[in-house]
């Protein structure tokens, strides 16, 4: 399956996810890609949106291939193979501080005059533009469980399908639109897949406020 942009797959989302619409469901977008896309899906699903902060966590000299990932409260999933490729558990520590550290530049640039909204009770469903480690996406959905959602959803337009046996035990429902074998990066499934900019996330997360 070959999307368009970015907010092909999120209508393509929304229909997927119809069944929630009415419900006041919680969009929690991964930035910056998805952030356009949890719009598009909470409005189509009469909810809310606001973004959920994990960031991957990067394998040595190769920055888009993550060993890992870690949430705002530090919590840290690692790859199997994470200290392998890492080559040490010194530099897994200086990452994970790394990204703990634009993770609280980019709170506080997003959601300056707010606190995140709260899915305790609620329907939650986390959306990215596709998952390749499926990481950020564990990380994610474990900082979210422990705020106690009435139900927790991972949405994504397509996974390769080991990584979604990983994410399932993390969510109650698990919707992706294809599962592809032949999986080597989430762009190659888009015609057009331009980089979100800060700026971008910014002016989105100021029209939900």
């Amino acid at each position: 399956m070959m999307f368009r942009d970015r907010d092909d797959a999120a209508r393509q989302l929304a229909t997927a996810l119809g069944q929630y619409r009415g419900r006041h469901p919680l969009v929690l977008a991964i930035p910056r890609g998805a952030v356009p896309m949890g719009r598009i899906i909470a409005d189509a699903l009469e909810g809310e949106v606001d973004v959920v902060l994990v960031r991957k966590l990067r394998a040595p000299r190769n920055p888009e291939f993550a060993i890992g990932a870690v949430d705002e409260t530090g919590w840290t999933y690692l790859g199997d193979y994470a200290k392998h490729v890492a080559g040490s558990q010194e530099y897994i520590d200086a990452e994970k501080a790394a990204q703990l550290e634009v993770m609280r530049e980019r709170r506080a640039s997003y959601t300056p005059v707010r606190p995140p909204l709260d899915p305790a009770g609620r329907i939650v469903i986390v959306v990215d533009d596709g998952l390749a480690t499926g990481s950020t996406m564990i990380a994610a959905l474990h900082a979210l469980r422990a705020k106690h959602p009435l139900k927790l959803v991972c949405a994504v337009p397509v996974a390769p399908p080991d990584t979604l046996d990983k994410v399932r035990p993390y969510a109650d429902e698990v919707v992706c639109l294809s599962a592809p074998e032949m999986f080597y990066a989430v762009g190659q499934f888009y015609q057009s897949f331009p980089q979100v900019s800060d700026g971008e996330v910014i002016k989105l997360l100021g029209a939900m406020a």
